[in-house]
């Protein structure tokens, strides 16, 4: 398995991106990718079941103390705000919401550059607040490689945008240049 983790995190408009950019990884991608995308709890189909659908990788939806593994696309279950412990698996937790969401992508973020550090690769997508930009912060503090979605190529760009803007993102990128960043990462595995 790879020293690189990928955590996306995304709001309203990153479903098609992330369908982008899982689409276009070959199935020996040896990078672990979590993603958290808000989502509401009444949905029939889960986010895990539409990125399955468009990916060569495997992808689950977390489950608490899931453990981490290569080739795979972990997805934040709704309704939990979802953790990374010791380098080794996730953790769920039912904390009050964070910019009105369960998952919170600043959680994710925030957990991801204490535990993986210069190793954390964090993007944040299209959106619709704020959330995300504090924990893509920290991920740059901590030494990752943070990369905001262009905000012209965003469906919704205040997400990405609060990134640039708090100057978190070392990188500002579509996401064909994030696939090809990804496959940079991969080919360095």
């Amino acid at each position: 398995m790879s020293d690189y983790q990928v955590f996306i995190g995304g709001s309203a408009g990153s479903i098609a991106p992330v369908i982008t950019i899982l689409s276009s990884l070959p199935a020996d991608f040896n990078l672990t990718i979590t993603i958290v995308i808000h989502s509401g709890t009444d949905s029939k189909v889960s986010i895990s079941e539409i990125l399955a659908n468009h990916s060569a990788l495997t992808v689950i939806e977390i489950i608490d103390k899931e453990q981490f593994n290569p080739n795979t696309v972990y997805v934040a279950p709704s309704g939990y705000h979802l953790y990374v412990e010791n380098k080794h698996h996730f953790s769920l937790s039912v904390d009050r919401k964070e910019y009105y969401s369960r998952p919170a992508i600043n959680v994710t973020f925030s957990s991801a550059a204490e535990a993986f550090g210069e190793y954390c690769i964090a993007i944040l997508l299209s959106g619709a607040n704020e959330d995300g930009a504090e924990g893509l912060l920290k991920v740059k503090r901590h030494g990752g490689i943070t990369i905001a979605q262009s905000p012209k190529s965003s469906q919704v760009d205040i997400m990405p945008q609060s990134a640039i803007d708090n100057r978190a993102a070392n990188k500002i990128l579509s996401p064909k240049e994030i696939i090809s960043l990804l496959l940079e990462y991969n080919d360095l595995a």
